[in-house]
């Protein structure tokens, strides 16, 4: 059992104001189940002492957060995300989380995006592990295209009608159309060599006007089936990763495969969102030679000077190892292509508004996989990474005067596999991991980028360089909007291994004037709050949980009050907060006002 399967001894408490009011008095029910929680701690702490590794003292952190220093717009970019595989959305824990990601979107319509490979792929919709299909096209015995655009409208309509919209990856290659048509669909599971997983479909087609052809007809459909209104509102890209395996052509064949693709788009919608080209990584030089293609290349497709773009998109993974029988996560690999990829696309004057798309953004490469390297997925690991990463690529859009519009996060659900299997995903089973809670959170965030600052904040450039390897980081991203102060804090490092918690001091400036008095809220991921991970390992991880024990994970995996709502004195624009935060936890305090 890895350090991630362990309930971790970390000191736990509610938030303390400090001012002219008392702290709010603990209920009895409350009072019964910190009494227990207390026993738990030194049940277990007299354990670690037992194996020779004592808990040491906590230690103080100082946040401040001066709402009176706006440092620009917060953009909603974590309310992408996507999968592998896209029939796994019509299922039945599919749709439930579906409808859990366009819960976070506003209340106005849906504003969460939602990206997955395959939509194009030859098969009768039977879902595998990174693998899917629709079986959109076909050809008859004499050559001539067959279009069923049946499954693919199913997948879209789950997702519209649940709050979510999609970020269309045009890919991959039907079976008729490609230039290597056999072996056609993989037997990949975790454990074998990955470039298994790339066959028929990953080849360039054998008729660029039928794959014009299809993708006209496609967005045709899209337009006809759910109005030009909401597919303007789509996002359109072509393939995945063209810089690897996933595409079998060269360079200039895959800049034919695009500029074709992207004129089939903008023929049956000239105001569609197009862009990509989602590379690997940053791209090198690859994209290099993408952008200077779409920007003054002659285009493929239509002989023009160049190919329409909205947007722009790379990827950026981080690299995860197991080292002395525990994980150590690699937010520096992370961050660092980010830093590329976003210097890369500002060095064209001509992108420097241009959106950006970080069309997948994880902690590692491969959701499907399975390994010890892995084990931070089920936990609070996987939340506080999270959070730290996500803070972390909105200050380096800043620093680069780039368009940040998203940061994917590459993480959805497994049907009918075993309870946390060790898969990167948002739930298992229909059960929500913390992770999914650290997005519910971030979308308490909006508005206003305020000053945020703390004294153990490594510093933006020596997480780019060296990740957290030494001192934790405790850090925070805060948002104001009318009536609102919202402040994400996190206790990060990239050893999962038990350590100290932090003795928070929150300090709040520059709140209206004459206000008196605020209402704040502390929503709180750690192991004993919005965490059914840790709930399932008390309950004895059982593999067939029953109706009871089911309905105490589907709790424990909401986004849950660590204490409020509480009143908090505030003085000449001032107030301040204390509270506990362990390690690998993370924390939503939110300040209302009339």
């Amino acid at each position: 059992m890895n350090r991630t399967d362990r309930i971790k001894t970390n000191n736990k408490g509610t938030t303390r104001v400090v001012g002219s009011h008392p702290v709010r008095p603990v209920h009895p029910v409350e009072k019964k189940s910190v009494g227990l929680l207390s026993l738990l701690s030194l049940i277990l702490s007299a354990a670690t002492a037992l194996a020779g590794g004592a808990q040491e003292p906590a230690f103080p952190v100082a946040i401040r957060v001066d709402a009176a220093k706006p440092l620009g717009a917060l953009p909603p970019a974590w309310r992408f995300f996507g999968a592998d595989e896209p029939n796994y959305a019509t299922m039945k824990d599919g749709r439930k989380l579906v409808a859990e990601l366009g819960s976070l979107g506003d209340s106005g319509g849906p504003q969460v995006y939602f990206r997955t490979h395959h939509l194009l792929v030859t098969g009768d919709g039977t879902p595998a592990l990174k693998w899917g299909s629709t079986n959109v096209y076909t050809e008859d015995a004499r050559g001539r295209p067959v279009y069923d655009f049946s499954v693919v409208d199913r997948i879209f309509a789950t997702y519209l009608a649940r709050g979510v919209r999609p970020y269309v990856e045009i890919g991959f290659m039907p079976q008729a159309l490609s230039t290597h048509p056999e072996p056609y669909q993989h037997a990949w599971r975790p454990g074998l060599p990955y470039d298994d997983v790339y066959t028929g479909w990953a080849y360039p087609p054998k008729d660029y006007a039928k794959w014009e052809e299809l993708v006209y007809r496609w967005v045709k459909h899209c337009v006809e089936r759910f109005g030009r209104a909401e597919v303007e509102r789509w996002y359109w890209e072509v393939w995945n990763e063209p810089n690897i395996g996933y595409w079998k052509g060269t360079p200039e064949e895959f800049l034919r495969l695009h500029d074709h693709a992207i004129a089939g788009v903008r023929r049956a919608l000239p105001t569609a969102r197009v862009g990509g080209p989602d590379v690997a990584g940053s791209g090198g030089a690859f994209m290099q030679g993408f952008l200077e293609h779409v920007l003054r290349g002659r285009n493929f497709a239509t002989g023009a000077t160049g190919t329409p773009h909205d947007f722009v998109s790379f990827h950026a993974k981080g690299a995860p190892s197991f080292v002395d029988g525990h994980v150590r996560t690699g937010i520096a690999a992370q961050l660092r292509t980010i830093d590329q990829g976003f210097a890369r696309i500002a060095s064209f004057p001509e992108l420097r508004a241009t959106p950006i798309v970080i069309g997948e953004s994880d902690p590692d490469g491969c959701a499907a996989c399975q390994g010890p390297q892995l084990g931070y997925r089920n936990g609070t690991m996987y939340a506080s990474y999270t959070a730290a990463a996500y803070a972390r690529t909105v200050l380096l859009a800043e620093r680069h005067g780039v368009n940040l519009l998203g940061a994917l996060t590459w993480a959805f659900e497994f049907e009918d596999q075993p309870y946390f299997a060790g898969f990167r995903v948002l739930a298992t089973n229909g059960i929500d991991l913390p992770v999914l809670n650290v997005f519910r959170m971030l979308a308490g965030l909006g508005g206003q980028h305020v000053s945020a600052e703390s004294d153990r904040d490594p510093g933006l450039d020596a997480m780019v360089r060296d990740g957290v390897r030494g001192a934790p980081d405790v850090s925070a991203l805060a948002s104001l909007a009318p009536g609102k102060l919202a402040v994400l804090v996190w206790h990060y490092h990239d050893d999962d291994v038990p350590g100290p918690g932090a003795r928070v001091s929150l300090s709040l400036a520059g709140l209206p004037s004459g206000t008196r008095e605020a209402r704040v809220t502390h929503y709180r991921v750690d192991d004993a709050h919005s965490n059914a991970f840790a709930e399932w390992k008390r309950m004895g991880s059982p593999i067939a949980p029953s109706r009871e024990q089911y309905d105490r994970l589907l709790a424990a995996g909401q986004l849950a009050k660590l204490d409020g709502p509480s009143s908090v004195h505030v003085d000449g624009g001032s107030a301040r907060l204390e509270f506990a935060l362990p390690r690998q936890a993370v924390s939503l305090v939110v300040v209302e006002w009339p």
